[in-house]
């Protein structure tokens, strides 16, 4: 099953947020279940944090902060580019309102860690660039998400407040700056235990999405949402990953990057990331408004896999053909 996934470029993951939601549809937590399963996601979260805390290490930093200039590229793609984009598709009129809002919450996001890293290393790319640029995001992302959001959406009508980026503060935040603090007792344990990062990971995500898609069913979100805004989605974020790509190439070679630090700029800043986005979206929005807003996300999310893993591939092979015909010519 495995083989057949990886070959249909199909992200195992991917099945199990759509089980997820699948469940949360049939049997949402109700009462004081559904208090029980918020608290227990919101203490998945904070452990995630933590641990993410504890893996970044100080030298990381460091290194990041001498590459300015393509760092700065990257956050103009991440948290300007695209929220100009956001903005566009969300005036698009006939668009269901809380997937309007889902579409432009999810371009004010940072960007993936761990896929954009992935990804830059098969096709050659500056790997070491891309840690640092993926990383400076993400940290990015926890103050930037909630000022944006503030700005474009929840702001709109009652003005901005500070309350989500306290929230985010003590929530996100606190549990990553204490893991970083201990980092130098417990650093080496999460690096040796990575899987227990994934599974944490991915777990608080189920966590989350169960509980929000929960709330927003029992709300009536299944009556709002139809097949063809679904596919609109779809469309919306295909055009959307296309739109961006292409900017960030132009952006790229106008500013005269070399090939490998293009590859940065193409995978970190295209990306949005799922793991952010997701405990983001449970603090900035009340409950019954959550399943709706994550689920243009959850469409991105795999949409991006699947293209950026097509072209990576792609990349790769183009630049082992050039290494290739430089030998024979030599």
């Amino acid at each position: 099953m495995n083989r057949l996934l990886s070959r249909l470029n199909i992200d195992p993951y991917l099945l199990m947020l759509l089980s997820t939601v699948g469940i949360a549809s049939i049997v949402p937590a109700r009462g004081i279940w559904a208090g029980i399963a918020g608290g227990v996601a919101d203490a998945a979260i904070a452990l995630l944090f933590f641990l993410h805390g504890a893996k970044l290490s100080r030298e990381a930093i460091l290194d990041g902060a001498r590459a300015w200039k393509l760092h700065l590229t990257v956050a103009c793609l991440t948290f300007v580019i695209f929220p100009l984009l956001g903005l566009g598709i969300r005036a698009i009129p006939g668009l269901e309102p809380s997937l309007a809002t889902g579409v432009l919450f999810l371009t004010l996001l940072p960007s993936t860690v761990q896929s954009s890293i992935a990804f830059t290393a098969i096709a050659g790319g500056n790997v070491a660039a891309a840690v640092c640029s993926a990383s400076f995001s993400n940290l990015a992302g926890i103050f930037v998400t909630p000022v944006l959001t503030a700005l474009f959406i929840t702001g709109e009508a009652q003005g901005f407040s500070t309350d989500p980026i306290v929230s985010i503060s003590l929530q996100l935040l606190l549990p990553f700056v204490a893991g970083h603090l201990l980092r130098p007792w417990i650093g080496g344990f999460v690096q040796r235990h990575k899987t227990l990062l994934g599974y944490t990971d991915r777990g608080s995500i189920l966590l989350v999405v169960y509980t929000a898609f929960g709330a927003a069913v029992l709300e009536g979100l299944w009556q709002k949402v139809t097949l063809g805004e679904l596919a609109l989605i779809a469309v919306l974020s295909l055009a959307l990953l296309a739109a961006i790509m292409v900017i960030g190439n132009l952006m790229g070679r106008l500013l005269g990057f070399s090939h490998e630090d293009r590859i940065v700029i193409l995978f970190c800043g295209s990306k949005k990331s799922l793991a952010t986005g997701v405990p983001l979206a449970g603090v900035l929005f009340p409950a019954a408004q959550v399943g709706a807003i994550i689920l243009p996300l959850m469409f991105f999310h795999q949409i991006q896999l699947m293209v950026c893993a097509v072209l990576a591939r792609r990349l790769a092979a183009q630049s082992e053909a050039e290494r290739s015909g430089a030998e024979v010519s030599e």
